[in-house]
């Protein structure tokens, strides 16, 4: 990930809370097989466990996650995985977390720079983290480690999924979540036969909120209101953004 200045985040707990809320990550994987590409990915919803948000900490925390047996890339996974006694990749492993609000900036928006020399172009203003590290697959179904990390994993991910992400909570008119016990327990033992865990542990990680930090103030200001203009959340959204970073900018810039 290209990490300009001007956009880098550079506090890992700010990452891990933009992955907390955003939990969906693009796994890739690059492994050598004579049967599946070498180079895959997949949309997969991840658990993180924080240990430490100092950088230089070798391992600063651990995502959770699993995926369907029959995908590709689970298959060269396991395969990979099979051949190491300790069930860990030998390969690192990347995951992509990309904020669900990103939107297009037209060089209309920039209301100084365009009317004085024209020298703008188009870009895009999205927020995003990438982790790094090595995974630990979870594969043989006839193992209790393997169940005992599902059974956790699915729990885990459900409270995340329905608190964090619905807003379930049963309390103030607000629906109950729903429960992994509200499903037959046959049912459960059935899905997580077609299921593999994968356990990342996060040795690197960078991310960015290219928020239009690196215009001047009135051009910012023109992109603020072009996004309210816009009449949309997403819109709202990028307008408080765009805001929010435009003002952490120039506090910093205060201080220097």
């Amino acid at each position: 990930m290209y990490l300009r200045a001007v956009h880098a985040e550079p506090s890992i707990k700010a990452l891990f809370d933009f992955i907390t809320a955003n939990p969906l990550g693009i796994l890739t994987t690059a492994i050598f097989s004579p049967s599946y590409p070498f180079l895959q990915a997949s949309h997969i919803p991840w658990v993180l466990n924080t240990i430490s948000d100092d950088p230089d900490a070798p391992v600063k925390g651990r995502l959770r996650g699993h995926m369907a047996r029959q995908n590709p890339q689970a298959k060269a996974i396991i395969e990979a995985a099979s051949a190491s006694s300790t069930q860990i990749l030998q390969q690192d492993v990347m995951i992509l977390f990309t904020g669900s609000h990103h939107h297009y900036v037209t060089p209309k928006f920039y209301t100084e720079t365009k009317p004085a020399t024209g020298k703008v172009v188009p870009t895009w203003n999205y927020a995003a983290a990438q982790v790094h590290g090595k995974a630990t697959i979870y594969y043989d179904s006839s193992s209790e480690e393997m169940s005992q990390y599902l059974s956790q994993q699915i729990h885990d991910l459900s409270v995340l999924c329905e608190t964090g992400v619905m807003g379930h909570g049963g309390d103030n008119g607000r629906p109950d979540p729903w429960n992994v016990s509200d499903a037959p327990d046959r049912y459960i033992d059935i899905m997580k036969k077609n299921i593999i865990g994968i356990e990342v542990s996060i040795e690197s990680i960078g991310g960015k909120f290219k928020m239009s930090q690196e215009m001047g103030e009135k051009d910012r200001e023109g992109i603020i209101n072009g996004f309210h203009n816009l009449g949309s959340d997403v819109g709202t959204h990028l307008a408080g953004m765009v805001k929010e970073c435009s003002e952490m900018k120039d506090a910093a810039k205060m201080k220097q």
